[in-house]
């Protein structure tokens, strides 16, 4: 735990440089088509840090996720025969089967499909790619990655906003529990499209 506390007291100083927003676009961007950790811990990060910037920080997170599922997008649409073994070998959550189980969550329910990996912790780069992959009708992909992770991103930023003190306070005091906690979440995204996608 407190290799993850060193790691939570770095990002937290980023809000004091003029990277902090731009580490985060980046971060939102690489997550939403092949890196496996979430914007999200910058951007707690970052509004407990300067709770008046929580909303543009909510944007620039948007921005980077919507833009870097666009790349995802692009890379299913053009690249995947390329990239097929790649992504099954090296990305977590990245299987035959489950690509199989999001085409036909694609069939069955194409916008709520995205809708749902935007919004919760089911891996959205899986649904990102997939869907450039399946040929989603793009402007759809980008409504439903628009209305997702604006909302997800959001809703971070207005509770830190309101309780950032107080959930500065919470956080510290309850910092391994919470690290346990995020971490769950984390495989259990995995875990819903392991078993029950």
């Amino acid at each position: 735990m407190k290799a993850f506390r060193k790691l939570y007291d770095w990002v937290l100083s980023w809000a004091e440089t003029p990277y902090g927003g731009p580490a985060l676009f980046l971060l939102a961007f690489a997550e939403a088509s092949f890196f496996p950790v979430p914007p999200d811990v910058l951007l707690i990060a970052l509004c407990l840090a300067l709770p008046a910037r929580s909303y543009r920080y909510a944007l620039i997170a948007c921005a980077g996720s919507v833009i870097g599922g666009a790349a995802g997008y692009a890379l299913g649409l053009t690249l995947w025969g390329s990239l097929e073994p790649i992504f099954f070998q090296y990305v977590p959550g990245f299987s035959e089967a489950h690509f199989q189980t999001v085409r036909e969550q694609f069939v069955r329910h194409d916008f709520l499909a995205i809708f749902a990996a935007g919004f919760t912790p089911i891996p959205y780069k899986i649904f990102t790619v997939s869907a450039g992959v399946f040929n989603l009708d793009f402007p759809l992909f980008v409504i439903a990655s628009c209305l997702s992770r604006g909302l997800r991103f959001l809703l971070v930023a207005w509770l830190l906003h309101r309780f950032g003190s107080l959930a500065k306070t919470m956080i510290d005091k309850y910092f391994n529990l919470l690290t346990i906690l995020f971490l769950l979440l984390l495989v259990g995204g995995f875990v819903v499209i392991e078993y029950f996608l």
